[in-house]
């Protein structure tokens, strides 16, 4: 009887302590929630504020009582924003079809083709990721500057179209396809471009979608490349176009519209993210692990 109340007396211990930490848990979850949403909070809430009451505000206020759209229009009325959606589509998409194509061969010869050097030549691909940014970013700008592609979308795809890390995930997760599949399928007569096509690809297709998406991310964020190469509006990225409005003067002066301007930006890529936020882990997750 005593061992029996001594064995209720701990399962209950046991479970006062699984509760409590998992007030703990979610106590802080909550408040990193909390820290981490509050900017876009803001950001939304200033951008349906008039442009009288956000400068008449002493006090910020939390919540808005008149919403106002007339700020959205103003961005698309004030500078071409239309127009930089338009140019930073046509670099996403581009760039992002360009690079996977180089990243699908890349990792298919990495990982399944035997020719002399591979190893040595794969141990030098990845030190390029060693390589400071700042470094890379001059040499590139002084290349495009030298072949006249400033100002052109050649010259801002073509620095982008390749990436060491998405190679080396591919490479990783290709590698864990079993040998014995592609020798049968040589055995039958399967070249290797199509065992690419009808068998790799699609078994990867998770970690695929994900290098898909993080580019299409990286492009749609991408600034500082964009903003050495290009000085015509006609070639502005919505990054671009963004620094555009605050040095103009509207966007230092009017705020609302400015953070309208953001919201208009930033909201396909936060789309982007919730709809395929699981595919994002599970490829990175799966293109990490080996066997």
């Amino acid at each position: 009887m005593d061992k029996h109340t001594d064995y209720e007396k701990i399962e209950k211990t046991a479970k006062a302590r699984e509760r409590i930490r998992k007030v703990v848990i979610y106590t802080f979850l909550t408040i990193w929630a909390v820290v981490v949403l509050f900017p876009f909070y803001w950001m939304l809430l200033t951008s349906v504020k008039s442009y009288s009451s956000y400068n008449s505000e002493y006090i910020p206020k939390f919540f808005v009582t008149d919403p106002t759209f007339q700020n959205y229009v103003d961005a698309f009325t004030a500078v071409p924003l239309a127009d930089y959606f338009v140019n930073t589509f046509i670099f996403t998409v581009v760039t992002t079809a360009v690079m996977l194509v180089i990243t699908v061969l890349a990792a298919f010869a990495f990982s399944r083709l035997n020719f002399r050097g591979k190893d040595i030549t794969f141990t030098l691909f990845l030190a390029l990721m060693m390589i400071p940014n700042e470094l890379v970013i001059i040499t590139n700008y002084v290349t495009i500057t030298n072949m006249d592609m400033r100002n052109t979308f050649a010259g801002l795809i073509l620095p982008s179209i390749m990436s060491v890390f998405y190679i080396y995930l591919l490479k990783e997760n290709f590698e864990q396809i079993p040998d014995e599949l592609y020798y049968a399928a040589k055995v039958d007569g399967c070249s290797d471009f199509k065992y690419l096509t009808k068998v790799m690809i699609p078994i990867c297709r998770p970690t695929i979608i994900t290098i898909v998406i993080l580019k299409v991310i990286e492009c749609w964020n991408s600034y500082v490349w964009p903003r050495l190469v290009t000085d015509d509006e006609a070639y502005f990225l919505v990054s671009n176009g963004i620094q555009a409005i605050r040095e103009s003067g509207f966007g230092r002066e009017n705020i609302p519209a400015m953070m309208a301007a953001v919201v208009v930006i930033s909201v396909p890529l936060i789309v982007l993210f919730l709809i395929f936020h699981k595919k994002i882990m599970a490829g990175v997750s799966r293109g990490g692990m080996k066997g």
